[in-house]
């Protein structure tokens, strides 16, 4: 009866074993975290541009775990892509030119040779979907991106920001108590960093089509320099609320300081980034249906390890290191500023 038992007992944990290989594909499940190599060589003693892709290539699966996290994290674009897919509006035509409507009452009444000839080539008519109350409901729901975007990406920097400190990333426990941990100042710079980047995007686009004096070339000029720095302080933004605790003001004004700082990396970073958004404009020019699939497996994780990659190490030389040993004990009685784990 005991070996009996016993043999149960093993197939059990055999088959729960099994399970929890098949279910950690993308790192998720596992309780005891996916550790740590301890023949890695630590990427932050020398964080250049080649041990950039050390790191990437190093932690390319758990990637593709982050990057559903920020997909899924972010359901609210999945109401905004069927609200524009047009699957609950009503699929009507239009007509493509103004002279229709005098042409068609001119057929009416007088159908003759040059008339109809006019109304074959002005009478064009092309498909249009109306919105529909359920269109307009898709619609306004695809806002609650603004209570999603910044706590899925504090999140994220934080699972990012250990992974290049080499220490043990419990992905789904850490993720979560991480939001929890920060929800208030998350969302407060989420909404932040939102309609900044939105009114600056749409100031470029708004002047890159007015160019037509040099005052509409001043205000292109200014507002593109504008859009790139706030891009750069996006870099550490998230990471400094993760790692320190600072109030929004100064996060945004620390920000703003390292995006000056670190001009350097800050550029090779927007480099990356333009690299990436070609890769994948190319992948849609060449074969559409992986220029699709792409943003959905990997590109945002990509974004986000550039932007950590980019900003973790010049905060520690100038946040961190001069006031903390590499054990995390403070220097001085009087830190600079208070660490969160």
């Amino acid at each position: 009866m005991g070996d009996e038992r016993k043999k149960r007992t093993n197939r059990s944990s055999n088959n729960d074993n099994e399970k929890k290989r098949r279910f950690s594909f993308f790192g998720f499940g596992r309780k005891d975290g996916p550790g740590v190599d301890p023949n890695e060589e630590p990427i932050l003693k020398n964080p250049n541009f080649g041990n950039f892709f050390v790191f990437y290539f190093r932690k390319f699966r758990e990637l593709l775990s982050i990057n559903l996290l920020l997909v899924f994290g972010n359901f609210p674009i999945f109401f905004f892509l069927f609200s524009r897919a047009g699957y609950f509006g009503i699929k009507s035509t239009m007509p493509d030119e103004w002279l229709f409507a005098p042409l068609f009452g001119a057929y009416q009444i007088n159908p003759s040779p040059v008339i109809s000839a006019l109304y074959g080539i002005y009478g064009k008519q092309i498909p249009i979907v109306v919105n529909t109350v359920g269109t307009l409901v898709l619609h306004y729901l695809t806002y609650l991106v603004i209570f999603t975007f910044g706590p899925v990406n504090v999140g994220i920097t934080y699972l990012l920001r250990n992974m290049l400190r080499g220490e043990p990333v419990f992905f789904m426990s850490d993720f979560f108590q991480t939001i929890k941990k920060n929800l208030k100042q998350a969302i407060s710079l989420g909404i932040i960093d939102i309609l900044g980047l939105f009114l600056l995007i749409y100031d470029v686009i708004f002047f890159w089509n007015s160019l037509n004096s040099v005052m509409m070339y001043i205000f292109f000029y200014l507002s593109l320099l504008m859009l790139v720095v706030f891009i750069f302080m996006r870099f550490y933004a998230y990471l400094m609320l993760v790692t320190f605790d600072l109030k929004i003001k100064k996060i945004i004004k620390n920000s703003l300081i390292f995006a000056i700082l670190g001009i350097k990396r800050n550029i090779v970073a927007l480099v990356g980034y333009i690299f990436v958004f070609a890769f994948n404009y190319c992948a849609l020019a060449i074969y559409f249906p992986i220029g699709i699939i792409l943003p959905f497996v990997i590109v945002p994780a990509t974004l986000m390890a550039i932007n950590v990659y980019t900003a973790y190490p010049k905060i520690k030389e100038i946040m961190i290191d001069p006031y903390y040993t590499e054990d995390g004990k403070p220097i001085s009685d009087e830190p600079a500023c208070d660490t969160q784990t």
